[in-house]
């Protein structure tokens, strides 16, 4: 294993740390494992709070900021984060509008995310949660009961962070992310596996000349293996999966995700891929992103998430957004 670390026990806080030192703007708390908007709270505004383990980032940390997170909370590597530090973020940030809760569909998550909003509604905070299941590739798996959460986390937390950003109620909010979830779908492939600090060796064994189709965040089976692929056949296969589920009557957001270790010249060459096949589908495309968003630490590969959206979606996804990880229209 060479990585870029200190030592295992230590690479979230270090993380946090530098994250500190490169984003004054945010206030970054290594111990109490929190980042938050340096404004925050902010008034007259519904807070928007997500979180999860480590190693996928930019999510979530990287999506604090104006027009997305009001703070996020970093877990260790692929664990949950525990209810008290959710409960202390929300606290943090909530103005007294309300405050909503995204959350990605795996077990720890979903029930510590529970355990938080009871916390906060003991301390007289008035919370909603939107659940993330995204990923049409499996259905129950080693981390979830249902569907997992993936790129689709990046939509709710961009376009209700916008509509949050306008003044909307806690209501509208919510509803808005809930719309945005469920008109999402993703499906990704797996090139190599990941590599946990703690464990120092790959989560999982993939022989060379094959790849995992529909792999998970955290190194979970996908629906099948195969041998190696084109990037042609592999977004054939990644759109079709999702069409099937999706069936869009509208244009789509298109996010073609890198999972941590594919270079930016693949992730265009792939894009033009998806874009090709959506073009045969007759699926027009309204916007798209390309880049590592929510990764899989050093796991190679890439996802597909598209999501189905009418002009006030696309209004949200357009307005101003400035976060390490995501930054525009200022």
């Amino acid at each position: 294993m060479k990585m870029l670390i200190n030592v295992p026990e230590s690479v979230v806080p270090d993380a946090l740390r530098g994250m500190a030192a490169a984003h004054p703007e945010l206030a970054v708390d290594p111990d109490s494992r929190l980042v938050v908007r340096g404004d925050a709270p902010v008034a007259g505004k519904v807070a928007l709070v997500s979180g999860g383990g480590s190693g996928h980032e930019p999510l979530h940390g990287g999506f604090v900021g104006r027009g997305m997170l009001d703070a996020a909370c970093p877990g260790e590597i692929f664990t949950s984060p525990v209810p008290d530090q959710m409960a202390r973020a929300a606290a943090a940030v909530d103005s007294g509008e309300g405050v909503l809760f995204v959350v990605k569909n795996y077990t720890g998550d979903v029930l510590n995310f529970d355990m938080a909003a009871e916390l906060a509604e003991d301390e007289g905070l008035r919370v909603a949660k939107v659940l993330v299941q995204d990923d049409v590739a499996v259905t129950d798996s080693t981390f979830t009961a249902g569907r997992r959460g993936t790129g689709a986390t990046l939509f709710v937390e961009k376009i209700a962070g916008a509509l949050a950003e306008e003044g909307a109620p806690l209501e509208r909010v919510e509803a808005v992310a809930r719309q945005v979830s469920e008109a999402s779908r993703s499906f990704g492939a797996a090139l190599s596996p990941c590599t946990t600090p703690a464990k120092g060796s790959p989560t999982f064994d993939l022989p060379a000349g094959e790849l995992e189709l529909g792999i998970g965040i955290h190194g979970e089976p996908g629906r099948e293996r195969r041998p190696m692929m084109t990037s042609g056949e592999i977004a054939d296969f990644a759109v079709d999966a999702v069409l099937e589920d999706l069936r869009p009557d509208a244009p789509v957001l298109a996010l073609v995700n890198g999972m941590g270790a594919t270079p930016l010249i693949e992730l265009y060459g792939f894009c033009a891929e998806v874009h090709r096949v959506l073009a045969e589908r007759r699926v027009p495309v309204a916007r798209t992103l390309v880049g590592n968003y929510v990764t899989s630490l050093d796991m190679a590969g890439a996802s597909v998430t598209l999501c189905q959206a009418d002009e006030e979606l696309l209004r949200l996804w357009d307005a101003p957004v400035a976060t390490p990880g995501l930054r525009w229209g200022l």
